[in-house]
């Protein structure tokens, strides 16, 4: 079953076919952020996440953004659902167009 991914930044609503084209879509269309909790610059959206929980630990994103408990569930549980579909080679070719 195909699945439509809508970019969550904001209230910007895209809407694309595949996840690799709402992350490119993350990364080109929308400004990028400074990290909270270590200040590098990151694109917005699932990147931005990725980067937090993958670099920091939970405690770090708490502290630096005021998140409670059921925030880090949601953003885990988008990483999981976004990483067991997404192609990671497709994904570099979207961003290297």
């Amino acid at each position: 079953m195909d699945t439509a991914w809508e970019c969550g930044i904001d209230d910007c609503g895209s809407v694309f076919e595949d996840v690799e084209s709402a992350i490119a879509h993350q990364v080109t269309a929308h400004e990028r952020l400074e990290c909270g909790v270590c200040g590098t610059i990151v694109p917005d959206g699932y990147l931005a996440i990725r980067h937090v929980f993958s670099e920091h630990s939970r405690a770090e994103y708490v502290r630096a953004y005021g998140a409670g408990a059921e925030d880090v569930r949601q953003r885990e549980g988008l990483l999981e659902e976004i990483d067991e579909v997404v192609d990671q080679q497709r994904l570099a070719d979207h961003l290297e167009s």
